[in-house]
């Protein structure tokens, strides 16, 4: 009851909004949440790349909750330890209620995990960052 009563005051936000107001996610582990609602189609990992989130035992999978978008990456214990320094998690993401046929709407971005389980979440442009097609 506590949980829902705390949660009535969340408002869900879009990309544009965390991307402009520099929001953070959060790691713990090997799970991610991202402050806003999208489906995954592609996460880049270290050398893996990930289409297929279907899973629960390898690779990623991801759920869409009210207010924020959770992924498991199960192939890595501790996200710290594996990415850090200038290393980044790299997803394509349609954000929820988009067209996901529209490619005009597919949106690079790249994940850097921080300390104390903070993630910041930048846009990848062509100039910014290689993305592996």
């Amino acid at each position: 009851m506590a949980i829902s009563i705390l949660r009535k005051g969340l408002t869900m936000k879009k990309l544009d909004d965390v991307l402009k107001n520099n929001l953070n996610g959060l790691h713990y582990g090997n799970r991610v949440l991202l402050p806003f609602q999208a489906d995954i189609l592609k996460a880049v990992i270290e050398n893996d790349i990930i289409t297929d989130f279907s899973s629960t035992k390898s690779g990623a999978s991801y759920k869409v909750n009210e207010d924020f978008t959770e992924i498991y990456f199960y192939d890595y214990k501790i996200l710290s330890e594996v990415v850090k320094g200038f290393e980044k998690i790299k997803l394509i993401v349609v954000e929820k209620g988009r067209d996901i046929f529209d490619f005009s709407n597919h949106r690079k971005i790249a994940l850097s995990i921080e300390e104390k389980h903070k993630i910041t979440i930048s846009e990848i442009n062509d100039d910014t960052l290689l993305f592996i097609e």
